[in-house]
């Protein structure tokens, strides 16, 4: 996914986020995966799924305009 050069983002801001995005993403399926090992309901699962909430919440964080644009 890619988006539009703002005026009021530079490109190094883009490529920071793109990289943190990316990060955040191998994160979130490492999560996915542990949470698909654990037993459901168990402990493993609850804790995993919260990991995966919180990465999610990053990443729309990211994908978020800066405020003024």
């Amino acid at each position: 996914m890619t988006t539009e050069q703002t005026k009021r983002t530079s490109t190094s801001d883009q490529a920071d986020r793109a990289q943190q995005r990316a990060d955040l993403l191998v994160e979130h399926r490492a999560a996915r995966l542990r949470r698909d090992a654990a037993k459901l309901d168990s402990p493993d699962y609850r804790k995993a799924a919260e990991e995966i909430a919180k990465i999610e919440v990053q990443i729309n964080r990211l994908e978020e305009p800066e405020p003024g644009v």
